[in-house]
């Protein structure tokens, strides 16, 4: 039996071993995530105006911001539709080239590849495919009889067109994590419910899809990161536009500090952006745990 103080040296040791981590993420994470939000109680301090606390002053500007409105509910909405899509799709990504395919090594280089591909690299070539008229998308459209449309000038269709290039960006990264899960699953299994009659679809349901609970909720954590940290695209594309139709939150973040030169309310963007990941990220913790096998 381990004596007290055997208990106390290895508490101690597993401490130490933590502090380099902890010391870094405390020095690069909550401290300045502290210094944030204290700074965003004050007002942005100016040549010869020094900062001016004003406590939730900012806050409240905030909530009759239009600009700030519109861009919480445009990463909102952007957040909804590319994070399903990109999941779903990377799993079927990941079933398919799973499969004994001729050829399956190169459709997994092709999936993954515009994972590699750097973000503004990725923006330029979907500028080339959504350029009116001469853009690939365009010609297809003339090519079956359909008329030319300005898809990132317009605003019905400026934030679908960013929804449709991210979910192609991050459905092959995804996929590698899906991949990787589905590899470690006993081929027994699939045996075993083949001779018990199972469809593939029971099987997928039923035995596949609770053992890839594990990855999906690492996926989904970053998804969710992912979707309010897009801001590459937005500058390199549209620039918010048109009528801040695609500006996202931490577009406008980027704008309101490093633009503007607002620092403080800028500041108070991103601890709203901060506390809506923290929300986002404890309710994926909370809601998926009770739904998640190790083995």
């Amino acid at each position: 039996m381990p004596t007290r103080m055997t208990r106390l040296s290895a508490n101690i040791h597993g401490w130490l071993l933590l502090l380099p981590a902890a010391l870094l993420l405390g020095a690069f994470t909550h401290l300045p995530a502290v210094a944030t939000f204290w700074h965003s109680l004050h007002t942005t301090p100016k040549a010869r105006r020094p900062a001016r606390f004003v406590g939730l002053d900012q806050y409240r500007t905030m909530l009759e911001d239009p600009v700030f409105l519109q861009a919480l509910w445009n990463n909102l909405l952007y957040a909804l539709v590319t994070i399903p899509a990109s999941v779903v799709l990377a799993i079927l990504m990941a079933l398919w080239v799973n499969q004994r395919l001729a050829g399956r090594g190169f459709l997994r280089m092709a999936y993954f590849a515009p994972t590699v591909l750097p973000m503004i690299a990725v923006a330029n070539i979907w500028l080339f495919f959504y350029t009116p008229d001469y853009g690939l998308i365009d010609q297809v459209a003339r090519s079956l009889g359909f008329g030319a449309t300005n898809w990132l000038g317009e605003r019905d269709t400026v934030l679908g067109a960013l929804m449709v290039m991210t979910i192609w960006k991050e459905a092959g990264f995804f996929m590698i994590f899906y991949l990787a899960a589905l590899q470690q699953v006993p081929p027994a299994l699939a045996d075993a419910a083949a001779l018990e009659g199972a469809s593939r679809w029971y099987f997928f349901r039923r035995v596949i899809f609770p053992l890839l609970m594990p990855t999906t909720l690492f996926v989904l954590v970053n998804a969710v990161i992912n979707s309010f940290r897009l801001v590459d695209h937005v500058v390199a594309i549209t620039r918010g536009g048109p009528d801040n139709a695609s500006s996202l939150l931490l577009f406008y973040i980027y704008e309101v500090a490093f633009k503007f030169w607002d620092t403080a309310y800028g500041a108070a963007l991103t601890m709203v952006l901060l506390a809506l990941l923290a929300l986002l990220a404890l309710g994926q913790y909370f809601f998926l745990e009770k739904r998640i096998h190790y083995r």
